[in-house]
């Protein structure tokens, strides 16, 4: 064999083998990244999840307020001029869905709820409630173009405040049959997190265990016991409760349009609702405090 044949092998060997190590380098970095098999979900407290057996099987937990308060009453009439009134869902499970049309992930849920309607009909009560700008026409026109199946009615600030703010579409509030909020759920959720929550609550058969939980503010904001930024340590039980409804009912100065406790939830970084926060708190503890005491200061 030629020498220069021999160099030819000799350089496409040394070659091959710097692509293999490379390869290698790259199968390991690979291996070694974190992998996500769903996309990010938000998730509550109260949200399904698998929870891993000794024996290696999975249960799915479910999660209700234990401490469940009454959904807000309205009467509002939806797009086709039908009123829809808190009133008669007394007997089913209802899903009150803020929502929009240019929201994409409210998008994404809407098959999923058509899907939900269909199948529980007259057990189940789905009230879309729209935070557009648009007309009750425009939205009409988009929930033909969607098929959307559920009733829908045109929110307010009024409907928004009494349940406590929307920090996100899509938000939904699940209420039981007896008429009481048992969870929210902000964001996207997959369509077997409603679906267990109904069946549980309606008394079907489910995959899975049914767990209670305190609501402090998870659900709604004045069962909050304590806010992010707001120091309520020193408080007794009467000045924190008489603190908490002050903030639940002045708004923030920062134009976010929400309440003091809703902005500190919801933006913990507002420096102007920490502030007017903290100046609630002393008002609330200077008022409280025996006479001996606040004349000390």
């Amino acid at each position: 064999m030629k020498k220069s044949s021999i160099g030819i092998l000799l350089l496409g060997a040394a070659s091959l083998i710097v692509i293999l190590v490379a390869a290698t380098r790259l199968l390991r970095v690979v291996a070694a990244q974190p992998h996500s098999t769903q996309p990010h979900l938000n998730r509550s407290q109260a949200s399904l999840g698998p929870v891993a057996k000794g024996d290696g099987a999975q249960v799915r937990i479910v999660r209700f307020a234990s401490n469940a308060i009454a959904a807000p009453p309205f009467l509002l009439p939806d797009l086709n001029g039908q009123m829809i009134s808190t009133a008669e869902w007394h007997g089913k499970v209802v899903l009150l869905n803020f929502w929009a049309t240019w929201c994409e992930p409210c998008r994404e849920e809407i098959p999923e709820l058509i899907d939900l309607a269909n199948r529980y009909k007259d057990r189940l009560q789905i009230v879309a409630v729209s935070m557009d700008d648009a007309s009750p026409n425009e939205v009409r026109q988009f929930a033909t173009q969607f098929g959307i199946n559920y009733s829908i009615v045109m929110g307010s600030r009024e409907i928004v405040s009494e349940y406590g703010g929307v920090p996100a579409l899509p938000t939904s509030f699940v209420i039981g049959p007896d008429g009481r909020v048992v969870q929210k759920h902000v964001g996207l959720y997959p369509t077997e997190v409603y679906e267990t929550e109904i069946r549980a609550l309606l008394g079907l058969p489910v995959n899975a265990t049914v767990e209670t939980f305190q609501d402090k503010g998870q659900i709604f904001l004045k069962n909050a016991t304590e806010l992010p930024g707001v120091d309520l340590k020193n408080l007794s039980e009467d000045q924190k409760k008489a603190a908490l409804k002050l903030l639940n009912a002045h708004g923030c100065d920062c134009g976010c349009r929400l309440t003091l406790a809703q902005c500190r939830i919801n933006d913990t970084a507002c420096p102007i609702s920490r502030k007017e926060a903290g100046e609630i708190v002393k008002q609330v503890r200077s008022a409280h405090s025996p006479p001996d005491q606040a004349t000390t200061r």
